[in-house]
């Protein structure tokens, strides 16, 4: 029940109330004309109101209203996109405020070393250290030293979440993360600005430079976002946790309208709940992801987009909609299609009432037969 869109929900609790009261005005009028109008054939004003019964069967709204939504997730689906329920098509028409993650979202999510800072050691350690890591900049890292890594050779290893790794490798202590594990372990470091993600390297205490990782933006991401604003999308905003000067580049060439980076998961949901009380009356929240840092936010936007193709299970399933190919360009199609949808079942609404209304008169007037009674039900 939760997932029928409120149109579904307005008709059930419609036709709930509709169909006792056309069947009680369907007997007064068999009854009542006879008894008060002089010389009125009881027979002719039960045939009116037999008329005024077939034509008033609320089945062309009950029925029509629910498949109307279910061509519209027919549609959307042969498009590459999964609809987990009517609500959230016609929640696409109204939208807002998108909110999208960046990593793997609007880039590509595939990391290539572009700048190390401080000779070898620093992308050798870095590359053991990261070397049980799935993380797409560790995958990068151990890509770009190419060497063979002694698992032997890694002890204490630990993961920091929103910081970065900390491992002893061959004795010496490394540690190998963003700006904030630097700060954490009060390591005087030298900030590095980079059109890109920096992971900066400490080893024994000391800093020891820093690796520069750049990630692709997707081909149809820019137009994305400036298809969404020619369809009144009033805001665009990109979270992330990489380094504001990563974030920075990305944004400004995607055109969004803010961004926020370093971004730790919790501070990501409590910025989705800042932009939700920004928003303007029927306007929706909806956000798109595709990594496990996202499902508690695509669970918490009026309508979570999940970018099905490379992303998280636990994203998939915390999302409402799943783009099953990584093409952010399927939100444009999929609110083309919500409010394709939405027009056709207004429509839908507008004629059946508006027929069965016309005929609903002529029945009760003595001028539309049973014929014309079944043609406007049918």
């Amino acid at each position: 029940g939760s997932k029928k869109a409120p149109a579904e929900q307005f008709i059930t609790r419609f036709s709930r109330y509709y169909t006792p009261a056309v069947v009680g005005a369907a007997v007064l009028l068999a009854v009542v004309p006879p008894l008060v109008v002089p010389g009125a054939a009881f027979a002719d004003w039960l045939n009116r109101a037999l008329v005024f019964l077939v034509v008033s069967c609320p089945c062309a709204l009950v029925l029509s209203i629910p498949l109307g939504f279910f061509g519209g997730i027919g549609g959307a689906s042969r498009q590459g996109i999964l609809v987990k329920g009517s609500s959230y098509l016609e929640a696409m028409s109204h939208v807002d405020t998108v909110v999208f993650d960046k990593t793997g979202t609007l880039t590509e999510g595939r990391f290539t070393v572009t700048d190390v800072a401080g000779g070898d050691d620093v992308l050798r350690y870095a590359s053991h250290a990261e070397i049980h890591s799935n993380h797409p900049i560790a995958q990068s890292i151990r890509a770009a030293y190419g060497g063979s890594i002694e698992e032997s050779a890694v002890t204490e290893l630990e993961e920091i979440p929103g910081h970065g790794i900390s491992a002893v490798v061959n004795g010496v202590r490394v540690l190998a993360g963003n700006a904030k594990l630097m700060e954490r372990e009060n390591i005087d470091y030298t900030p590095a600005q980079a059109a890109g993600t920096v992971v900066y390297v400490a080893l024994d205490g000391r800093f020891a430079g820093h690796i520069v990782i750049a990630d692709r933006i997707r081909r149809d991401s820019a137009e994305t976002i400036r298809a969404l604003k020619r369809m009144g999308v009033k805001n665009t905003v990109m979270l992330t946790g990489d380094s504001d000067a990563a974030a920075r580049s990305v944004a400004i060439e995607l055109g969004v309208d803010a961004f926020y980076a370093e971004l730790l998961p919790h501070q990501k949901v409590e910025k989705l709940e800042q932009l939700g009380k920004a928003r303007t009356g029927k306007g929706k929240l909806v956000a798109v992801g595709d990594g496990i840092n996202d499902a508690p936010v695509l669970a918490m936007a009026d309508v979570g987009i999940a970018m099905g193709g490379g992303g998280a299970d636990a994203a998939i399933e915390a999302a409402d909609i799943v783009l099953m190919r990584d093409e952010p360009s399927r939100l444009v199609t999929l609110v083309r299609i919500s409010r394709k949808t939405g027009r056709i079942v207004l429509q839908n609404i507008l004629l059946a009432l508006g027929v069965k209304g016309v005929i609903l008169l002529l029945g009760a007037f003595g001028v539309a037969t049973m014929w014309e009674a079944v043609f406007g039900d049918v």
